[in-house]
């Protein structure tokens, strides 16, 4: 009998963990051919949430829990989860019910046909409609800058066979972008569409510190764009202040007494020139510190807890 690992990331979601795994288990009543496991990952809630879990695991042995020392994002503790599972594959959904269980049939019966990944893209959503208008531009930008194609609207949701884990935990990798590693290393990949739901209960844990962390993330790791863009801007600068200063030399030798330079030419370049080098130098911190985390090597998760492994 095959197994299938289920792998819920949480953060603060105590209304939501229990209605999921009762949700999750009246999926595979109706799928007696599969053994399964719930794994729950915890990044540190504060709400209560680990109690719950724990109350749950001690009713229910199929379900698992791991408990973070701390809060490690919300890139490192579903990635590390991913690579506790133990069945023949995993998928990963939100516990905020946005991941309908009702795609888990769906899902496994294109693992049956042979494909390794199945991504499940969102191709309609009911969140804000100007935060998916920001979000398309976002994977558009990616996906035209980056070496590696990107796919669009693709949140990690889906399930992975466990020869992919395994390449997972081959990579080591201290700042993963799961996103960016299935489209570069995934193999034998197919995409099915689904309308994200809205939030079941319970706050978004997203904000714009966390949202830009994660757009800087895979924009250094997956494209140049920004240091080349670094590069040519200075160029054509470069070039510019020098047909400008040509220019303004040749009218102050011909027009010697009528032509007043001033000092707002001199003031505009240098507040832009400064702005510019001040916007490459961020540019350029960000690859640097990516450079750096990965230097480190430092653990994805420490954990505190295992429940039921």
């Amino acid at each position: 009998m095959k197994k299938v690992s289920l792998l819920i990331p949480t953060y603060n979601e105590i209304e939501n963990v229990e209605p999921l795994s009762c949700a999750i288990i009246g999926e595979f009543d109706k799928l007696p051919q599969y053994d399964y496991e719930i794994i729950f990952i915890d990044n540190h809630s504060k709400d209560g949430t680990r109690e719950k879990l724990r109350k749950m695991c001690g009713a229910n042995k199929k379900i698992k829990a791991i408990l973070n020392a701390k809060n490690f994002g919300q890139n490192n503790s579903p990635y590390y989860g991913l690579q506790q599972t133990t069945g023949d594959c995993a998928i990963m959904m939100c516990a905020d019910f946005q991941d309908p269980v009702e795609m888990i049939p769906k899902l496994l019966a294109e693992w049956e046909k042979g494909y390794k990944i199945v991504s499940a893209i969102k191709t309609a959503s009911r969140e804000n409609k100007l935060v998916r208008f920001f979000r398309t531009c976002y994977y558009k930008l990616i996906k035209k800058f980056s070496e590696v194609e990107q796919i669009e609207h693709f949140t990690g949701f889906g399930l992975y066979d466990k020869s992919f884990i395994q390449v997972m935990r081959d990579l080591k990798d201290p700042t993963p972008f799961l996103r960016g590693i299935v489209a570069e290393l995934g193999f034998q990949r197919k995409e099915i569409p689904y309308e994200q739901q809205r939030r079941r209960a319970g706050k978004t844990k997203n904000n714009f510190y966390s949202l830009y962390d994660i757009a800087m993330l895979s924009f250094t790791s997956y494209t140049k764009v920004g240091l080349r863009l670094a590069t040519f801007i200075g160029f054509f600068i470069a070039v510019f202040s020098v047909v400008v200063a040509l220019v303004y030399f040749v009218l102050k030798i011909i027009y010697w007494d009528t032509f007043v330079m001033g000092t707002a030419p001199i003031l505009i370049g240098m507040f832009f020139l400064g702005a510019v080098q001040l916007l490459f130098l961020g540019l350029i911190g960000e690859y640097i510190l990516s450079i750096n985390q990965r230097v480190m090597n430092r653990p994805l998760v420490i954990e505190e807890e295992r429940i039921n492994f």
